[in-house]
């Protein structure tokens, strides 16, 4: 995975776990709740490493991985779930977007 990036969240598969980065705790609680959901729904469905975070642009990117010796991972399906939460959560990826752009890296918005 890129070194470049901030992570928000992620999901571990093998080890059944969620992480949250703090430095997002001003994010509304119920966004960080949907990121919880997307994150542990797809390390249920597909497997592996799910992670969400931003590149230094503040993109939002989606993006997974499994071990080498995971032979029930499926990354065909990965990326299939990967386009179908962008589809689906366009609208919450957006509102990241900008969060990241006007609290993270302080930039000024004159849309």
């Amino acid at each position: 995975m890129e070194e470049n990036r901030t992570v928000i969240c992620g999901a571990n598969a093998y080890e059944k776990k969620y992480y949250f980065n703090k430095d997002f705790d001003k994010l509304p609680e119920s966004i960080q709740e949907e990121l919880h959901i997307i994150c542990v729904l797809f390390t249920e469905e597909v497997g592996g490493v799910f992670t969400i975070s931003f590149d230094e642009d503040g993109e939002v990117l989606l993006q997974t991985e499994a071990y080498e010796e995971d032979l029930l991972y499926d990354e065909i399906s990965s990326g299939l779930l990967i386009g179908e939460i962008r589809r689906k959560r366009q609208e919450l990826f957006e509102s990241l977007k900008l969060f990241y752009k006007v609290f993270v890296k302080h930039e000024a918005i004159d849309e």
